[in-house]
């Protein structure tokens, strides 16, 4: 029996955002794939000088994570047409063309693209985070055949609150407010209030998120919308290729950091509620929800919290220790020691562990590079990895409780052939064996260590 989900994208052109993005790969790499007789797959991608868009989707589609696209579609690159545009632009920097492509051909659009930088000033978050939705649903507005419009948010929107339900929260402020307020502030006067305004969110990214969801729902009385909230993505965990991951964000970044030695302490509770999706999980939750949004035009915007936590836990212990098995197992290149982390909660003995762990021999190392000829490099490194781990700590320091029965709903209305092609089921993730292939693409992808030097990588270890 075909699957129902597939057959919904047969025939249809589909518009995504944040295309060239960690998950927007995914997700391109899945309609792709999964959905192989959709029409066309227009990305919006910022326009480059001298490059031309057929060689970028070419060079896009090379990569490894498309091989089995390639394999049974080789002239897949035809069905991907790029937008030439830029968030920051006013009306997204489409051209009146390209809006009537748009017009003329689009019924779902995926909206991934964001700044997702937690240090970013407050003038280009709503920049990019909320007024870019504003100009994406305006162009939503112009879309005749539009039948969904699915937003990815976070499900740290709300993490002021302990308990997050599938709905929409009153905003900290009103964004048109604060925009509004914000035209006569300078840069200078709009971060010095940033850290009161965003309080008792750690960060711009929560903050704007949070207010581009209220955006959402005052829209969502005209379109077809649905929200959703991605705990912390992380690698492929099914297909096509497990444990593939192509950045440093994220968890990626910590077993960079824990594998070559260099992170030792982390502030966290190890009790705590490692809340990580993969991201494979989180696509297959988008194009389900998108189908679900098309054909049951619910009457309330649907909003699904994409998390693990409530359905299959596994706390930060449980991650630092799969993670440095994993590690010993297929180590680093270069890696300066054995892997090892240690969580405390207690902020006094995690700044003396740190100083004696990480800054005192990251100091030694870059004396002997000194006396040997060689230019310092490990205390700029560990600041770059401090910086890092601080910007997680309001994260592992706390932990929510994630309604899910919007997402237990639309699990229950996939057919047999969807749950497998469209599977975003969290109970069936193995964690010990999706961490050590986790490790393992951090490793070969992000990267991009060879295999063959695994025994001298294994060698150095045991020094």
């Amino acid at each position: 029996m075909p699957s129902t989900i597939a057959d919904f994208y047969a025939g249809r052109s589909v518009f995504v955002t944040g295309g060239t993005g960690f998950m927007g790969k995914v997700l391109l790499e899945k309609l792709l794939r999964s959905c192989p007789d959709i029409a066309t797959i227009y990305m919006l991608v910022r326009p480059k000088k001298g490059d031309d868009p057929k060689s970028r989707v070419e060079k896009l589609l090379a990569s490894k994570l498309f091989d089995l696209v390639r394999e049974k579609q080789p002239d897949v690159a035809e069905k991907v047409k790029l937008i030439a545009g830029d968030l920051m632009e006013p009306d997204l920097g489409i051209s009146a063309e390209d809006h009537t492509r748009l017009a003329d051909n689009v019924s779902i659009v995926f909206h991934s693209a964001a700044t997702v930088r937690f240090d970013e000033t407050l003038r280009v978050a709503m920049r990019m985070n909320v007024v870019a939705v504003q100009m994406m649903l305006q162009l939503c507005y112009k879309l005749p055949k539009l039948e969904a419009f699915v937003h990815v948010s976070t499900a740290y929107a709300y993490c002021d609150r302990n308990y997050i339900a599938e709905s929409v929260y009153d905003p900290p402020v009103l964004p048109d407010k604060l925009l509004e307020s914000m035209e006569w502030m300078d840069d200078d006067l709009v971060d010095a209030m940033t850290p009161k305004l965003i309080h008792p969110r750690p960060n711009t990214y929560t903050f704007t998120k949070a207010l581009a969801e209220h955006v959402i729902l005052e829209a969502a009385e005209n379109l077809p919308c649905c929200i959703v909230r991605p705990s912390i993505v992380g690698a492929i965990c099914r297909e096509p290729i497990k444990g593939w991951v192509d950045n440093f964000k994220g968890p990626a970044g910590l077993v960079i950091a824990i594998g070559k030695g260099l992170l030792r302490v982390i502030l966290g509770n190890s009790l705590g509620v490692a809340d990580v999706i993969p991201v494979d999980l989180a696509i297959n939750m988008m194009i389900a929800a998108a189908w679900h949004t098309a054909t049951e035009r619910p009457a309330k915007m649907p909003v699904y919290n994409c998390t693990t936590g409530q359905l299959n836990k596994v706390t930060w212990g449980e991650l630092g220790l799969l993670s440095q098995k994993a590690l010993a197992k297929n180590p680093l290149d270069d890696a300066i020691r054995i892997p090892h982390l240690t969580l405390t909660t207690n902020s006094y003995w995690h700044a003396v562990n740190n100083w004696f762990s990480q800054t005192l021999p990251a100091g030694a190392l870059d004396m002997y590079r000194q006396i040997t000829g060689k230019s310092p490099i490990f205390m700029k490194i560990q600041d770059r990895v401090d910086k890092s781990a601080s910007s997680l700590r309001f994260f592992t320091m706390h932990q929510w409780t994630f309604a899910n029965d919007n997402v237990l709903a639309l699990q229950d209305r996939l057919s047999p052939e969807d749950h497998e092609d469209f599977n975003f089921d969290a109970t069936q993730i193995e964690w010990p064996s999706y961490l050590e292939n986790y490790c393992l693409g951090t490793k070969l992808f992000a990267l991009k260590e060879d295999m063959s030097d695994m025994p001298k990588a294994k060698q150095a270890l045991q020094r």
